[in-house]
């Protein structure tokens, strides 16, 4: 790792000024394969605005120098929007003993240096330190025969196993936007995967 790549957790308020920076690393990350997601500024400062305006919210940012390079997020399932909590409400969990692991946005180059698994073991952590059981997170399907799926493309998922997360069988949620090859907004589901802190 450069001596000047590192990570830096930022909390509540305090996310407020890197908001710019992570709605720019959204934009350009999620446009990619299994994402790939059309995002507009306007969009972005509306839903990032609920991470500065939480007291649970953690950011979690990787510097090269002074330079964003990838940002990962996580707050209280309690202060999520319903439909991240009803999914897991209609399952029977109890949403205020549960961590929700937002998005985590790395530009390509910088993959494979370890910051992946920094950003979950920060949001952990916070989670922890919160009082919080269970962290969990969503992950878009998209069908082993999508279109624009790349050759060789690797799914997270071993990835997510090996850092301790298994999938919420039957726990899923349902999102729409606009992906970059649609005029229109389709229907997205999200499958949730789990970790016991």
């Amino acid at each position: 790792m450069s001596h000047k790549l590192r990570t830096m957790a930022v909390e509540g308020s305090d996310i407020a000024p890197w908001l710019e920076d992570i709605a720019a690393l959204r934009i350009r990350v999620f446009r990619d394969f299994p994402y790939l997601y059309d995002g507009s500024y306007d969009y972005e400062r509306e839903y990032l605005r609920t991470y500065a305006e939480s007291d649970t919210a953690v950011c979690v940012l990787a510097l090269d120098g002074d330079r964003v390079v990838g940002a990962s997020t996580g707050m209280a399932m309690a202060d999520e929007t319903e439909e991240f909590r009803k999914p897991l409400e209609e399952a029977g969990h109890d949403t205020g003993s549960i961590f929700y692991c937002a998005e985590s946005v790395l530009m390509p180059e910088y993959r494979g240096r370890g910051l992946y698994r920094a950003f979950f073991d920060e949001r952990e952590a916070h989670a922890r330190k919160s009082g919080k059981r269970l962290s969990v997170f969503c992950a878009v399907e998209r069908p082993e025969n999508h279109p624009l799926r790349p050759a060789g493309y690797q799914s997270l998922d071993p990835i997510w196993r090996r850092f301790g997360y298994q999938p919420m069988v039957g726990v899923s949620a349902r999102f729409r936007w606009k992906d970059i090859d649609l005029a229109q907004e389709t229907e997205k589901r999200l499958a949730f995967y789990q970790k016991w802190l």
